[in-house]
């Protein structure tokens, strides 16, 4: 496995290699058309529904907005963002409870499976190609959701729990970021994480949360020990 910081100048170093074809998996880098050109497929592992979620945060972003379905899709790499044709494609269901940390998991374990699918598939011949755009006719998807759900890199303000939205959107949210990079709020004058939260009676209860240089804790022992501290 390979894990290049810089793709162009990896180009002559994957020449030499004289692959027959690669796969890619979590790397959220475009590859350049230079080293697409070395093999006759490029296989990359996508955790979502494309043509739904193309980018960098497909897992976060499906949770974040309370899908309750994702996928695995192995595509054939071409130059745009996860553009390319699918191979394989793989529809599961996301639990109510499911937290990106545990999605992520079950999504790559499956996702590795499937490449070696493709790969197999593609040396005996009996690999098929379907243009994503022919993937979105059947699935029903309209040009306007596969542009809504393009996904970017994290930024800061993106972990940061707006309490202006629903408590199902908050509980979403936090479970989107959990465990890593976790979810944001201001608490006492301080800024904690929230790993695990739940709609209660239309209200958001934090259930784990960790503050400043400490470790996990229950969210009423974490509120308690501030009230006592105010007091």
């Amino acid at each position: 496995m390979l894990a290049p910081q810089k793709l162009r100048p990896f180009v002559d170093e994957a020449r030499a290699l004289a692959p027959d074809a690669f796969v890619v998996a979590s790397y959220g880098k475009i590859v350049p058309q230079a080293l697409l050109d070395l093999v006759p497929i490029a296989f990359n592992i996508h955790p979502s529904l494309l043509p739904l979620y193309r980018g960098a945060t497909p897992i976060q972003s499906a949770i974040r907005d309370g899908r309750t379905e994702t996928a695995v899709t192995i595509i054939a790499m071409d130059a745009g963002m996860d553009t390319g044709d699918v191979l394989l494609q793989e529809r599961t269901p996301i639990g109510p409870d499911e937290t990106y940390g545990v999605l992520h998991d079950r999504l790559a374990a499956r996702g590795a499976e499937l490449a070696v699918e493709a790969v197999e598939r593609y040396a005996n011949g009996t690999l098929e190609r379907k243009p994503q755009s022919e993937v979105a006719r059947e699935l029903g998807i309209t040009e306007d959701e596969i542009a809504r759900t393009l996904t970017r890199p994290l930024r800061k303000e993106d972990l940061m729990i707006e309490w202006r939205r629903s408590a199902r959107q908050i509980v979403d949210h936090v479970r989107s970021l959990s465990p890593a990079p976790a979810a944001r709020t201001e608490r006492y004058g301080e800024t904690i994480k929230v790993l695990r939260a739940h709609a209660e009676d239309e209200h958001v209860v934090l259930d784990v949360v960790v503050p400043p240089g400490r470790g996990p804790m229950p969210g009423e022992v974490y509120e308690r020990s501030r009230a006592q501290r105010v007091r």
